[in-house]
């Protein structure tokens, strides 16, 4: 029987904040183009909606990271995917769906830096900060949240409930 779930952020606040955003992000690459870089697999939902909101040329691509079992982070991450193309000399946007502890942010950004970008971003949907055990910071955040385990809206629960429009909380 599936969990009762609880919203937390409705969908329709959740594309009115990814229009600013994006709005935002036009702004501040005026005249540039701009690589995506997808944080798989729970930043599919809010790359796709963010995409559609950005004027500026794109290129999109993706990268694969682990660190969660269940609900308990392992501490380690674990690289499940690389880029596809090369990010020299490209400005880059990290598209993440949460910061939480800081470790998986911190190892994305350590690896992609290495790679020589123009510049490196980052977008969270999402932002825990009561859960930081690195001082990492996105550019661009959705929403700040407590510390609660969130599913829904690309975000899952043991690979369930990524395709909720809204983000939730698991209840009872």
């Amino acid at each position: 029987m599936p969990a009762r779930v609880e919203i937390l952020i409705p969908a329709e606040k959740i594309q009115e904040r990814i229009a600013e955003l994006g709005a935002q992000i036009n702004t501040d690459y005026a005249g540039r183009s701009v690589v995506l870089v997808c944080v798989l697999k729970g930043s599919f939902m809010f790359l796709a909606d963010l995409a559609r909101h950005l004027t500026i040329p794109t290129r999109i691509d993706f990268i694969g990271t682990k660190s969660y079992e269940g609900t308990t982070t392992s501490g380690q991450v674990q690289l499940t995917k690389d880029l596809d193309r090369s990010i020299e000399g490209e400005d880059v946007l990290l598209v993440e769906d949460i910061i939480d502890t800081g470790l998986t942010l911190n190892y994305l950004k350590q690896l992609l830096n290495q790679r020589d970008p123009r510049s490196l971003k980052v977008a969270a949907f999402l932002d825990k900060p009561s859960r930081r055990r690195i001082n990492v910071q996105g550019d661009y955040i959705g929403f700040t949240i407590e510390d609660k385990f969130v599913i829904g809206y690309g975000l899952d629960f043991e690979q369930r409930y990524r395709n909720l429009k809204d983000v939730c909380i698991l209840v009872g």
